[in-house]
């Protein structure tokens, strides 16, 4: 048996490789970014085939850093970017046109189209999510509906629709020669074309959105083998055995498996999983339900998330188009320069707003200005930012389930700021807990690679991987918290309606 899994991460800004031994420690990385392509306000592509590219080049930094060969990594895993949408030619394996982004906004018209008299919610009992931009769904049939022949290709078979994880797959096993077109139970349920209970796709819905089946990967389970690495490969023969979409693949690394546990991610955007076991729960508070995961024949598991747009990509946003700070480390140290936040507050509304509110016509406010402010003020409202957000999907989570949360896990690039996760559990009122090993997407896509092969006999194996770091316990007086929520909701009622017929 090998040594290791390799778990192929292909995220929102960059692709990713890393290699985990058995205690589910990082023996070695390769990193790339891509291209973010914005063409017009609101839209958001990546190029599939670069994506690509360095999804093999990544592959080859992990494999040299360790000094590894394909012989000692038992099977590969594959987490990505969950809604980007990539449409291809199953016979050239070409992209019809870039992959749309799950942060893209432009399908808003075949929203309100579907949508119809029935409202953004036509299907939710279904497929557990309201009609939106956000979804894979509307991205497909922008596609079929604004490039030139597609739709005519898409009629006749030709066209192979699949999230990146399918794209990846597809291409490691051999693209137009024999490639794999499979995606997990857990990327199908972001695409509004799944039903919950059967895990198949719904015909009824397809044709609702004008999509050929064929277009369509098979649907399988988060964990077996799907097919094996292509002779050209670095990798050549290696089975690939796990599939999750980022965010379940993040709760699965932090062994949240049981109904109640739960963990938030700080990335590109905020995405809090809590688990709700092989009960399907329909939210009544704006979050969507979702598959957690699915180990082979064993049963679903559901979960209820709460996905916030814009939170990471707020720094980003602060370095690359405000230019008030060189790197994102840095925004901790400019909102240090400051003790509040000055009465200033940022609704990050670049894409809308997401759970828990669903306003399309949302967009960004930066409130409470005076002359007093200085841009560590605004570092420091850019920061609390993602922590309110986080409390409005958690209100949202205890409203649904009806089990106060007691403790909050999290992981991704912005738990490494103390500040935040400090200001994080005063907010919630709860210890936010950060573990040993930090990227949990990846780890998370191993451990569901792994256990298809017996790599681990089980998921108490996997849970005795985990350990913590650090934990942060709330602070703050009750009262001052009480006052800056009260000011936080009154900021985003702020940036509703803002976007007319009229209005990009």
């Amino acid at each position: 048996m090998g040594e290791y899994i390799l778990a192929i991460d292909q995220g929102t800004t960059s692709s990713r490789a890393i290699i985990f031994d058995k205690k589910g420690s990082i023996v070695s990385t390769g990193q790339k970014e891509h291209e973010q392509i914005l063409p017009h306000p609101g839209w958001v592509e990546h190029d599939a085939l670069e994506i690509w590219r360095n999804v093999q080049e990544v592959i080859g930094l992990a494999l040299s850093r360790a000094d590894v060969t394909r012989h000692q990594i038992e099977a590969i895993g594959i987490t990505n970017q969950r809604e980007t949408a990539v449409v291809w030619d199953r016979t050239t394996g070409e992209p019809v046109y870039n992959a749309i982004v799950w942060q893209d906004t432009r399908t808003q018209a075949i929203v309100d189209r579907i949508a119809g008299d029935e409202g953004i919610e036509r299907f939710k009992s279904i497929v557990g999510l309201p009609i939106n931009t956000y979804f894979a769904g509307t991205k497909i049939a922008w596609i079929l509906e604004n490039v030139e022949g597609a739709r005519e290709k898409a009629e006749a078979g030709d066209l192979l629709f699949g999230t990146t994880d399918t794209w990846v797959l597809w291409n490691l096993t051999g693209g137009v020669d024999g490639g794999v077109h499979v995606t997990d139970v857990t990327n199908a349920s972001r695409t509004l074309f799944m039903d919950l209970e059967t895990l198949d796709w719904r015909d009824d819905i397809l044709e609702a959105f004008g999509v050929p089946r064929s277009m369509l990967p098979e649907i399988k389970s988060s964990s077996e083998v799907y097919g094996y690495a292509e002779d050209t490969s670095l990798l050549r023969e290696t089975p690939i055995s796990g599939i999750l979409g980022d965010q379940q693949a993040a709760t699965f690394g932090q062994a949240a498996f049981s109904p109640g546990e739960s963990k938030n991610t700080y990335g590109t955007g905020n995405f809090l999983i809590f688990q709700t076991g092989e009960e399907k729960i329909l939210s009544k508070n704006g979050l969507l339900t979702t598959v957690g995961y699915k180990i082979g024949d064993q049963p679903v598991h559901y979960a209820l998330e709460g996905s916030i747009a814009v939170t990471g990509s707020l720094i980003q946003w602060l370095r690359d188009q405000l230019g008030i700070i060189k790197s994102a480390p840095e925004v901790e140290k400019l909102a240090d320069t400051v003790d509040d936040n000055g009465g200033v507050y940022f609704v990050p509304a670049f894409s809308g707003l997401y759970a828990p509110y669903w306003r399309p016509d949302a967009r960004g406010a930066l409130v409470g200005m005076t002359r007093y402010v200085t841009k560590g003020h605004i570092a420091r409202a850019a920061l609390e930012a993602v922590a309110f957000q986080t409390r409005d999907v958690l209100d949202a989570v205890n409203a649904d389930a009806g089990v106060e949360l007691e403790e909050l896990k999290v992981d991704g690039g912005m738990v490494a700021n103390d500040a935040l996760m400090q200001f994080q559990a005063d907010v919630l009122g709860v210890p936010v807990v950060r573990p040993v090993v930090a990227e949990t997407t990846a780890l998370g896509a191993a451990y569901a690679a792994g256990l298809a092969v017996g790599f681990w006999k089980d998921l108490d194996e996997v849970s005795a991987n985990w350990q913590e770091d650090k934990r942060w316990e709330p602070q703050m007086e009750q009262a001052e918290v009480d006052r800056t929520l009260r000011l936080w909701r009154k900021a985003v009622t702020k940036s509703m309606d803002w976007i007319d017929d009229d209005v990009a």
